[in-house]
């Protein structure tokens, strides 16, 4: 698998490009933005590693250039952290988008996922019913009004909606939401449901939230 990491600052590049390598990849590695969006349009690389701030041509205008032209994973990874920013760089049509300073361990994990996927691109929205969940702005709402979730509340959510109609297992749910393996004794699935279910299920006629006997818990329709 070949990467292209477009970075300007001398150490981070370095330390990229070496870090990478060692985990198994093929890395080039442009220093401006000018460099690195001709090698994301002149070679066949599998995915790019894209700052924003870079001389020449910045992250952006390469985000919109490989958009226009190319259709392949792209992975934000820079200082820019406002909300605003990562918004943006989402909807220019990035993969996904991680902040500086940045486990490399987590940005490993994360290429890995867009590799073993491909371009998939994610809904910006999503409806159900009287339902609306906007996932870059981590917003839902039901009826027009807005219900304040916690993280792990929107994630799980997100999940159960982006799968809506699919009965899915408690492990499935804490390693998608939780990032961990299920174990029979701990309850943080069930817990988590109930509290979601209080905020969006609750206050409204119309149920969403279904439990599935013996497997799990499912979105959409009472199966």
């Amino acid at each position: 698998m070949a990467i292209l990491v477009i970075e300007d600052d001398p150490k981070t590049g370095d330390y990229l490009k070496k870090g990478l390598k060692e985990s198994g990849y093929a890395v080039d590695l442009a220093r401006t933005g000018t460099d690195g969006l001709h090698m994301a349009l002149a070679d066949d690389y599998d995915l790019v590693v894209l700052d924003v701030m870079l001389p020449g041509v910045d992250g952006w205008q390469i985000m919109r250039a490989l958009r226009d032209k190319r259709d392949l994973p792209v992975l934000f990874l820079t200082a820019r952290d406002q909300l605003n920013d990562r918004i943006r760089g989402l909807e220019l049509g990035a993969d996904d988008y991680l902040v500086k300073p940045f486990s490399f361990v987590e940005l490993v994990l994360r290429i890995r996922t867009l590799l073993r996927r491909g371009v998939v691109r994610e809904a910006e929205a999503y409806e159900f019913a009287d339902l609306k969940l906007d996932v870059l702005r981590r917003k839902a709402s039901r009826e027009g009004n807005e219900i304040a979730l916690t993280n792990k509340e929107f994630l799980l959510l997100h999940l159960l909606i982006k799968r809506q109609g699919e009965a899915l297992s408690r492990t499935l749910i804490a390693s998608e939401v939780w990032d961990m393996n299920f174990d029979s004794d701990t309850n943080v699935v069930d817990v988590a449901i109930k509290r979601l279910r209080a905020k969006v299920d609750q206050p409204y006629e119309r149920k969403l939230i279904h439990t599935v006997r013996s497997i799990g818990y499912t979105f959409g329709e009472v199966p």
